[in-house]
C-alpha cells in the first residue's frame, strides 16, 4: 500500500538519520514532492503510487504534509508540558494517517473523519506506553510533564529505566486515556460506514489487545517490549474482518461499549 510505503519513508528518515539538517533536508524534499504528486510531476516511485491514490482527493494533501510536519516535531521536540502539545504530536503523527486511510476506503459520513481522528490518538498512545524505555533511550519522553509530576514520576526514572508503582500509576492512567479515545472514536464511526473502515477496526482490535496484555503484565514496560505474535495478529485480524462482514451482512450491530470490551 503506497500510503504505508509513505509513511516508513518519512518515519525511517528521523529514526535513522543522526544528523538533525540532512533529516530536515529530507522532510524539506518529501514536502516538495508531495507539491509534486498534485501536478504528476513526483519523482519518487512512492510518490508516482500514491498519485493514483490521491490526485482526485486534494483534501489529502493537508493531511500529508501534517504527517511530515508531525515526523519533524521528533527532530525539534524530545519533552511534552501538557497533554494538549502531546495531542498536537499525535494527531499529526498518526491520525492524519487515520484520514488519509479513511479516504482511501471511503465514506458516507463527514462524523468519520473524527473516527479516524480519535482512532489516530487512541494507536499513537498505545504506542506511546509500549515503548517508554526505547523512546528513554533516545532521549525522548511522551509522557507529559505535568502527568509525571502528579504522579511523582521524574524524567530520571524514566531515564533510567526505573520501573517504579509511580511509574505504572502513569501508565495505568494513560491506558484509561488510551481506552476513552478508542470509545469515542467507535461512537463517532456510523454503522454504514464500518464495514468500508474495517481495516482500521482490525488495527484498533489488534492495539487494544496489545494495551490489554501490558496492563496484564502491570506495565513492566521497562523491562521488556510487550509484542502480540504474528498468529495472534492474524487470528484478531480474521476475527475482526470475520464479526465485521456478519454485522454488515445482516445490518446488526453490537452495542459501542460492548464491542469495545470484546476486543481488549
Amino acid at each position: 500500500m503506497s500510503l504505508y510505503a509513505f509513511c516508513r519513508e518519512v518515519d525511517d528518515i528521523v529514526d535513522e538519520y543522526n544528523e538533525i539538517e540532512i533529516a530536515r533536508k529530507k522532510l524539506d524534499w518529501w514536502r516538495q514532492e508531495i507539491e509534486a504528486l498534485y501536478q504528476d510531476q513526483g519523482q519518487h516511485p512512492v510518490t508516482q503510487a500514491m498519485h493514483k491514490v490521491f490526485i482526485n482527493k486534494p483534501q489529502c494533501k493537508q493531511y500529508l504534509l501534517e504527517l511530515i510536519q508531525g515526523m519533524e516535531m521528533d527532530l525539534d521536540i524530545n519533552r511534552y508540558h501538557t497533554f494538549d502539545e502531546l495531542y498536537q504530536y499525535c494527531y499529526r503523527a498518526a491520525s492524519t494517517v487515520g484520514l488519509l486511510a479513511a479516504e482511501i476506503f471511503g465514506f458516507k459520513h463527514p462524523e468519520t473523519r473524527e473516527y479516524a481522528i480519535k482512532l489516530g490518538i487512541s494507536l499513537q498512545l498505545t504506542n506511546i506506553i509500549r515503548d517508554v524505555r526505547e523512546d528513554a533511550a533516545r532521549n525522548r519522553i511522551y509522557l507529559p510533564a505535568d502527568e509525571l509530576a502528579r504522579f511523582h514520576v521524574t524524567e530520571d526514572d524514566i531515564l533510567n529505566y526505573r520501573n517504579t508503582p509511580e511509574l505504572q500509576s502513569l501508565l495505568a492512567f494513560q491506558a484509561q486515556r488510551v481506552v476513552q479515545f478508542h470509545h469515542e472514536a467507535m461512537t463517532s464511526l456510523a454503522t454504514t460506514d464500518r464495514y468500508a473502515q474495517r481495516t482500521g477496526l482490525i488495527m484498533a482490535a489488534i492495539y487494544l489487545s496489545t494495551l490489554k496484555e501490558i496492563e496484564l503484565d502491570g506495565f513492566q514496560v521497562m523491562k521488556h517490549k510487550i509484542r502480540l505474535t504474528p498468529l495472534r495478529k492474524i487470528w484478531i485480524a480474521w476475527r475482526t474482518a470475520w464479526q465485521e462482514r456478519r454485522y454488515h451482512k445482516n445490518n446488526h450491530y453490537p452495542e459501542i461499549a460492548s464491542h469495545a470490551e470484546n476486543q481488549k
